[in-house]
């Protein structure tokens, strides 16, 4: 079976059960963003050193094929995914609140240098953070922002997550003065 169904050559596309949409909707847009973000992590996942650390990159990219099932409307498995998304959430808050207590007080802003791991978590960081103002983005057009509030929190604390492992990984830390 051929992957070009030349379907797409006028600029729509199809979510799940077939809905045809422009290239150009928001809704395409969140979906091509987390997917970004979840290609992004199997990437940077190759410079961690640490088994827990690639499994729990691993883990994430699960959760982001959840949230992108959720964004499709798909409603299979819906209150599982959401509740799979608060138990991860939780795993990940406790992740930021271990590594905030080993790292060093943080009261300047630091340059993203110093080695190819640390520079690749800072721009999965910003990734993040743009995929979450797309994704907010969607689900305030269709007045969803309550109904998954969790995806939101989910992307905004894993920005703070890579954003702590690239201090973890850094050496040394460039201090803007």
């Amino acid at each position: 079976m051929s992957i070009t169904t030349k379907t797409g050559d006028l600029g729509e596309t199809s979510v799940f059960f077939g809905k045809r949409v422009k290239k150009f909707d928001p809704q395409i847009e969140a979906l091509g963003q987390v997917d970004e973000l979840l290609s992004l992590l199997g990437l940077v996942a190759n410079y961690l050193k640490k088994d827990e650390e690639i499994n729990l990159f691993l883990e994430i990219q699960k959760k982001l094929y959840q949230i992108n099932s959720l964004l499709s409307e798909a409603k299979i498995k819906e209150k599982e995914n959401i509740e799979a998304l608060k138990q991860h959430l939780k795993k990940i808050e406790q992740e930021i609140e271990f590594l905030s207590k080993k790292l060093p007080k943080l009261n300047r802003f630091i340059l993203p240098s110093d080695n190819k791991t640390a520079s690749f978590l800072n721009y999965l960081r910003t990734v993040c953070r743009r995929v979450e103002r797309r994704v907010v983005f969607f689900l305030y057009q269709k007045k969803w922002q309550k109904k998954y509030q969790v995806i939101i929190q989910y992307l905004n604390r894993l920005s703070d997550l890579f954003f702590l492992l690239s201090r973890k990984y850094q050496k040394k830390e460039i201090i803007l003065e």
